[in-house]
């Protein structure tokens, strides 16, 4: 079955894609509420509460790059497996947040967890798989969790309607189980070479992979050396336009349904569904049809889609209620199509174009990107929705055409991003 959706063997690593799949299943719970959770719950105001959360996310900035440095020093499988205990107790102490303060700092817990894993999540698979198939990996894993999304966005669709602080307490605390049972389950990885990243900083052999890194350069394995790097800097901003057209189906689109336009609150949960049953049954699909076209015009391609999609949820803001509860969907079907053709190709760039011996790092850098949309995002999404439905749709449909923009010249100064997509599954 996975063969024929494009996707590899996963019998080799299962701890690790259970332990990822675990964690999504728990996020799909609570992703759709992540706004609302406040919102129900508190008696903050929804600036405040998008202000609140873009500084908790300015506080985890520093551990981005301590989660690097701790990657290449002892491998990404320890960071991984602490970074689903940080986020246990941050989303744990979620239920205990009253106050614009309380909510910016155990949202900065939780994003220091979310830091963490994500500095180590992109080591551990390109140790666990060759050049050639990293496409495949990442666009199977994410599918994964996009399963794991559409799961748990069931459950949140009921909670919805349910609508009580109770139930939202209990989905929330439900959250934070799910990283502790996720920790159990890595545990069980095996910490081999291909799944831990721990080659010395320094060497020989790092040296020579650093490629290009001057041999002279006595500062690999050092952040000068990422800093020096220009077209690696370009990638981080270029991926900044990709994750914040991301973020916005948790951050701007249920709170816009709901609140915007009046919907159903079962629409806020079943969007997110839709999205993810979308990716988790279309990506490895999708990755085949990239088959031998250039990555860089295959994420322009779907940063284009991501304008599409959102001047269509503008649209929705002119149609009467049940036109606009059917326009949403198809926006966000749109939308999808650009997430799953931007994603894989994106992180196979971001982990191929960076030297081994200074992958933690790297990856740390690229993940500045995601944080960077994570603080931009609750402050300025929610800050245009509340102020008119029209302005939100405008500004990302010009972020999203300033993410095609970068990649399309990025792919004629990085060797990677100009690769080939190859989707031949491994064995």
């Amino acid at each position: 079955m996975l063969r024929r959706l494009g996707f590899p063997d996963a019998s080799a690593h299962l701890a690790l894609v259970t332990g990822i799949g675990i964690d999504a299943l728990g996020s799909g719970v609570f992703m759709p509420v992540s706004i609302l959770f406040f919102l129900r719950t508190t008696d903050v105001p929804m600036a405040d509460v998008g202000l609140a959360l873009g500084v908790a996310g300015a506080i985890a900035i520093p551990f981005i790059l301590v989660s690097g440095d701790l990657v290449d020093r002892f491998g990404a499988r320890t960071v991984l497996l602490a970074s689903n205990l940080i986020q246990a107790v941050g989303y744990g102490a979620y239920v205990l947040a009253q106050s614009a303060v309380a909510i910016a700092l155990v949202g900065a817990v939780a994003a220091i967890g979310q830091s963490a894993f994500w500095s180590s999540y992109s080591p551990m698979v390109a140790a666990a798989t060759d050049e050639g198939e990293r496409e495949v990996w990442f666009g199977f894993l994410g599918a994964l969790r996009n399963i794991g999304f559409a799961l748990g966005g069931v459950v949140a669709s009921a909670v919805l309607q349910i609508g009580t602080a109770g139930a939202f307490r209990a989905l929330v605390l439900a959250n934070a189980a799910s990283y502790v049972l996720a920790f159990l389950v890595l545990l069980r990885v095996r910490a081999g070479h291909r799944i831990i990243a721990d080659a010395p900083v320094g060497d020989a052999a790092a040296d020579g992979a650093a490629g290009a890194v001057a041999a002279s350069d006595r500062l690999a394995g050092s952040w000068g050396a990422v800093v020096r790097d220009r077209p690696y800097l370009v990638l981080i901003v270029t991926n900044c336009a990709y994750a914040l057209c991301t973020i916005s189906l948790i951050v701007a689109m249920p709170v816009y349904a709901v609140t915007t336009l009046g919907l159903a609150g079962w629409v806020s949960g079943a969007l997110l569904t839709v999205n993810t049953v979308l990716v988790g049954f279309g990506q490895g699909l999708i990755v085949r049809a990239m088959d031998g076209h250039r990555r860089f015009r295959v994420i322009a391609l779907g940063q284009g889609l991501y304008a599409v999609g959102f001047a269509a949820l503008a649209a929705c803001g002119w149609l009467s209620l049940h036109a606009a509860t059917a326009g949403i969907f198809l926006a966000v079907a749109i939308y999808t199509l650009g997430e799953v053709l931007g994603g894989p190709p994106l992180s196979t760039v971001a982990v191929e174009a960076a030297p081994e011996a200074l992958r933690g790092r790297c990856l740390a850098a690229y993940q500045l990107s995601w944080n960077a949309a994570n603080i931009a995002a609750p402050v300025l999404l929610l800050g245009l929705l509340a102020h008119d439905r029209f302005s939100v749709w405008i500004v990302m449909v010009a972020v999203a055409g300033a993410g095609a923009a970068l990649i399309a010249a990025l792919g004629a100064r990085m060797p990677a991003a100009a690769v080939r997509v190859t989707s031949a599954p491994s064995a």
